[in-house]
């Protein structure tokens, strides 16, 4: 058997999120290869509370350099391709890919592929403010060809608090879970034939059985791409 490759994760943005990532790809290189195989990993996770206070001031740049710069040390590790584990800091993911020499695997682009597969045209996406508001995000997502829909002003309000103030923190509460489906119940009234769970905390809360209509869990979606890569050899 080929050595798998080594799959290099940036997390710590959340760790709650990072934690899954980590356990996924191990599982899912067992069901894989099947005995005691577990993923090759080196993972650098840096303190969120720094990342996000760049975010709230719009010193994306900064974030951007801190994060290259964790992704060269990956590298330098012996990562053979990068996760970003995290959906709103791919908003600096061509700083982070100009700073390294292995692939960078693109959370929107493995989650495209999965919309596509299933032959859909309108999803909606629900993740941070800076995800759903600004255009990084959805113009990755736009440009495989899809209409992404947003929320509502106030379900934006409300689907950011619930990450960063309770599923940041590890918090999974009953009445946010009630709130998120709410919110997807009206993207589907708008139109919306599945819903992109574009926020990696976002799978602590929400499932298949919370939606009317398919969920793309863009955590595990990501890491099946990288497991595939590693596996297969195919640099995404």
């Amino acid at each position: 058997m080929t050595t798998p490759r080594v799959i290099g994760m940036l997390g710590g943005m959340s760790w709650e999120s990072s934690a899954e990532y980590y356990r996924l790809a191990n599982e899912l290189v067992r069901e894989r290869l099947g005995g005691l195989h577990s993923a090759r990993i080196v993972m650098a996770s840096v303190d969120f509370a720094e990342i996000e206070e760049l975010q709230v001031a719009g010193r994306w740049s900064e974030a951007g350099d801190l994060l290259a710069r964790v992704a060269v040390g990956l590298q330098a590790a012996g990562a053979e391709l990068l996760l970003i584990c995290t959906n709103t800091m791919h908003k600096v993911a061509e700083q982070i890919e100009a700073a390294i020499d292995i692939p960078l695997l693109h959370l929107a682009d493995a989650t495209a592929a999965a919309v596509a597969a299933d032959g859909l045209h309108t999803v909606g996406l629900l993740g941070t403010a800076f995800t759903m508001e600004q255009d990084f995000y959805r113009d990755r997502l736009a440009g495989h060809g899809f209409t992404v829909l947003v929320p509502a002003a106030d379900d934006r309000a409300e689907v950011h608090r619930i990450i960063y103030d309770e599923l940041c923190l590890g918090e999974v509460r009953e009445s946010s879970r009630a709130s998120y489906r709410r919110v997807i119940d009206r993207l589907a009234a708008a139109g919306a034939q599945g819903v992109i769970l574009g926020c990696t905390e976002i799978e602590l809360l929400i499932g298949a059985r919370d939606s009317p209509i398919p969920v793309f869990p863009t955590t595990r979606l990501h890491v099946e791409a990288a497991v595939a890569a590693s596996l297969g050899g195919d640099g995404g």
